[in-house]
């Protein structure tokens, strides 16, 4: 069935019941968004969240559960297009900025209407990003004067690429053996071997070869 047809399927994360119930019905209001499930925000409804698959994750806050970024890097581990808003949000920039690195493309702050977050929910489902203008700034800024910030971080990311595989990449391109990385690294041969399949996997290849063309294609050299 066609996103036109069915609406863009959302998965509510909120701690609080009845604000999951009241948005379920705000929601259901909207012809053109529908509701696949909602549930309080834990590692223990992944499961549930990637079974439901949907277009957009809405979450009420980044409280305990969403602070760390665990649950939204395992959401979009195993949902990569999935988009992700925020609301009910504080106009502060540490909290907006941790959320966009967490992967949020929607930030609605709690002065918002419902009609701003269904607005929220549909620019992200169509590729775009929400931000309060008071923030945007803040965003232009934190780029601006990150010296880590680099064209090549954010393909790794979308990756999935752990730390230490993104140092693997590096020594595969320069034809280290699983032995020879292993010794500088201090590791088992077989953990070596164990990373470097994962790293195949997830870049779609079948010998390191092609996913060196591969990782160079997507633009993890710069």
């Amino acid at each position: 069935m066609s996103r036109e047809k069915s609406g863009v399927g959302v998965f509510l994360l909120a701690e609080s019941r009845l604000l999951r119930e009241l948005f379920a019905r705000v929601l259901a209001r909207r012809s053109d968004i529908r509701v696949v499930g909602a549930g309080t925000p834990s590692l223990q409804n992944l499961s549930e969240v990637i079974a439901a698959n949907p277009d957009v994750l809405l979450c009420d806050s980044l409280g305990p559960a969403l602070s760390t970024g665990e649950l939204l890097l395992e959401v979009r581990r195993n949902l990569p297009a999935v988009s992700i808003v925020m609301f009910g949000m504080d106009a502060d920039q540490e909290k907006f900025l941790t959320a966009v690195h967490h992967g949020v493309t929607g930030y609605v702050l709690k002065d918002a209407s419902a009609a701003d977050v269904a607005g929220a929910i549909r620019a992200v489902s169509n590729g775009e990003a929400v931000c309060p203008p008071t923030l945007c700034r803040a965003l232009f800024d934190h780029v601006a004067g990150s010296e880590a910030w680099r064209p090549g971080v954010q393909v790794r990311q979308n990756l999935g690429l752990t730390r230490r595989e993104q140092q693997l990449v590096q020594l595969l391109s320069e034809g280290l053996t699983n032995k020879e990385i292993a010794a500088t690294f201090n590791l088992a041969e077989q953990t070596v071997k164990n990373h470097v399949r994962r790293m195949l996997r997830k870049v779609g290849a079948t010998d390191r070869l092609e996913a060196i063309e591969r990782w160079r294609e997507l633009g993890f050299w710069t």
